[in-house]
């Protein structure tokens, strides 16, 4: 059986991204893509796109930020926007949460946080302790659950171009990374890593830094995770740095990983 795909892939406006969402997904027709930051309402999401290409589409937006979407080839039995707790806010354009018939996923876009005293960075911290209580709560470390997205994090120094220059940046400093592991150790296996230990693999080059990606001073902010069930199935994670080089590229560039079910 051929191994069923996931990817993850921060577009920064999908509709400013379909020349190059369609050239990778002729290329890579992983059967689940999950997107962050589309950009756009509802009523104008790119449905008719998707469609053609053989894909249900699931999405959440709003104008000019945020917005969470999955592309899937499977028929979702169950779909969650936002979070399930009773509290505010709800951050339905920032998470979706489906069942397939062979696991959950929880697409995420995890908020930036803008500065170390900023309200947002606060927000940040919650949101994943939020998460955590989630997994916690509804889910136990034998259900099938794969946890993908833009996580604004970079987990240790070898995730990050020049680390000694960003230690109170909000993508790395201390206190989020340690509420980044507090998440994941819930009982989480990071698959990029489970595959790969060197360091200078990014999946984001900031644009207002010249030549970051030519340089590879980069940032690895996109990751896929999985419980312990999942991951003996997987056989690959990797990030494709290739679409990141190409004409009008989002900053960010997709991961992918393998599984192969039974």
């Amino acid at each position: 059986m051929k191994p069923i795909q996931i990817s993850t892939f921060n577009v920064n406006s999908v509709r400013s991204r379909l020349p190059i969402l369609e050239k990778w997904l002729h290329k890579n027709p992983v059967e689940l893509l999950a997107l962050q930051e589309t950009k756009v309402t509802d009523e104008f999401f790119p449905v008719d796109f998707f469609h053609d290409l053989g894909y249900q589409i699931i999405y959440r937006g709003q104008k000019a930020y945020n917005g969470v979407a999955v592309a899937t080839r499977f028929e979702p039995i169950r779909v969650h926007f936002g979070f399930n707790d009773s509290e505010d806010p709800l951050a339905d354009t920032r998470l979706i949460l489906i069942q397939t018939p062979h696991f959950f996923l929880l697409n995420s876009y995890i908020p930036q946080g803008k500065s170390i005293d900023h309200l947002d960075y606060q927000f940040k911290m919650r949101f994943f302790q939020r998460i955590h209580n989630w997994f916690k709560n509804d889910f136990s470390l034998q259900d099938p659950l794969v946890w993908v997205g833009d996580m604004n994090v970079a987990p240790t120094a070898i995730d990050v171009a020049n680390p000694e220059e960003k230690k109170n940046h909000v993508c790395f400093h201390e206190d989020v990374r340690e509420v980044y592991y507090h998440t994941v150790n819930w009982g989480l296996i990071d698959l990029f890593r489970q595959f790969n230990s060197q360091p200078g693999e990014y999946s984001f080059w900031d644009y207002r830094e010249r030549n970051s990606f030519r340089l590879n001073i980069g940032w690895r902010l996109d990751h896929i995770l999985c419980t312990p069930s999942l991951a003996k199935f997987a056989v690959d994670c990797y990030i494709d740095k290739e679409p990141r080089g190409w004409e009008k590229p989002s900053d960010h560039t997709p991961v992918v990983a393998c599984l192969q079910l039974n």
